[in-house]
């Protein structure tokens, strides 16, 4: 790949990134939110129920660090703790689905029409390109990721 198109490419997904972040910083004030809890609570809604062990796994969050996280949503109800019959140490995380559509679901809604639009203007095979893009990139970005906690 010839050097300026690779150069091309880094900035515009420099820029893609930072506005990204901007963002969901906006929509997270809007919300009410800090910006990380928005995200995490993003991951949170992708479940049915998730335990806090398995949020720190995800996040590489310490295990305080999510308590803190479940405290600030399950105060603003978006989630609810539930402990198990079997061990009352271990707490199950419930998103609330009908509070968090509530807050974030007007927001998404226009940026998903946007985003519905602008993809009109691609073919199905450029989309299927992007779409393979964000998915191995995201991959790699999940290794860094991963390898930096380990250090």
């Amino acid at each position: 790949m010839k050097n300026n198109i690779l150069e091309n490419f880094r900035e515009a997904s420099r820029q893609y990134s930072d506005a990204s972040i901007f963002m969901h910083e906006a929509i997270a004030r809007k919300a009410g939110l800090s910006n990380t809890d928005h995200k995490y609570l993003g991951i949170i809604l992708q479940h049915v129920s998730i335990t806090a062990g398995e949020i720190s796994k995800l996040t590489g969050l310490t295990t305080g660090a999510v308590t803190g996280l479940i405290d600030r949503l399950e105060k603003k109800e978006l989630v609810k703790r539930q402990f198990t019959q079997e061990d009352r140490r271990k707490v199950i995380i419930i998103p609330n689905m009908e509070n968090s559509m509530k807050l974030l679901k007007p927001v998404f809604d226009d940026l998903q029409a946007k985003t519905a639009d602008l993809l009109s203007d691609f073919s199905e095979k450029e989309v299927q390109t992007i779409e393979r893009y964000f998915r191995e990139a995201t991959a790699l970005m999940n290794e860094t990721a991963d390898h930096l906690n380990k250090k």
